[in-house]
């Protein structure tokens, strides 16, 4: 073969790997392309967890959490949740079972989850915790006030109570780390176990209530299973 024979086979040759070069670096951006678009506009999908089941299990086709941290908040939650589910009823036609509404108690709210009996028991406590006095006594409240209708003006949930809310289907998050803490504190007061006062408080809840891990999970939970939220109505 004659030497401009051979250059020229061999330049063919580097022609070729440059082409082939080129093709693979081609396929390899179109492919990092491809993952960046996948990446950019891919729908975020929370990770699912059995604890938070129940929340898919309030039946309604519209979903409504309320976070509450004071007492104050919870006031107004209450007569927001009552507005929400007479409405719905009146100007939409909806029945109380096409709402699914959960009112999370947790932090300085999170006492009003227990019922008459624990506040009775454990006032000085939950009150303590909750940094409120009864409006009327001006003192520690004896009962929970929230489920009482003579409040009045008092109060700004006006007498709609978390007894007429479960009527309706309203559904009652109480936090664990919260009740915990008060949990605690009357036990120290009384000299007996924390895991004996938590036990008997969590088996005298409100009316449609439920233990939750933590208040504030619940309320990231709700809100990823399509839930809107209504967070602090007052502070």
């Amino acid at each position: 073969m004659s030497k401009s024979a051979s250059g020229s086979a061999l330049l063919n040759r580097r022609n070729a790997a440059a082409a082939a070069a080129l093709a693979l670096g081609g396929v390899a951006a179109e492919r990092m392309s491809a993952q960046v678009k996948t990446a950019s506009t891919g729908r975020f999908e929370p990770r699912r967890h059995d604890k938070d089941d129940w929340l898919d299990q309030v039946p309604g086709q519209h979903r409504l959490v309320f976070d509450t941290t004071t007492p104050e908040s919870l006031s107004q939650a209450l007569l927001f949740a009552n507005n929400f589910l007479r409405t719905n009823r009146t100007d939409y036609g909806l029945q109380n079972s096409d709402l699914a509404v959960v009112i999370v108690v947790r932090h300085r709210s999170a006492p009003f989850g227990f019922n008459d009996a624990m506040w009775a028991k454990y006032g000085t406590a939950a009150g303590a915790h909750a940094s409120f006095e009864d409006p009327k006594t001006k003192t520690t409240p004896k009962i929970n006030v929230f489920n009482a209708t003579d409040y009045g003006t008092l109060l700004a949930n006006r007498g709609v109570t978390f007894e007429a809310l479960a009527k309706l289907g309203v559904q009652i998050a109480v936090c664990s780390a919260s009740t915990r803490a008060i949990s605690g504190v009357a036990a120290k007061a009384l000299g007996v176990e924390t895991d004996a006062v938590f036990k008997e408080i969590t088996s005298n809840l409100v009316s449609n209530a439920r233990m939750v891990p933590a208040g504030i999970v619940t309320v990231a939970r709700a809100q990823e299973r399509g839930y809107a939220l209504i967070s602090n109505c007052a502070v």
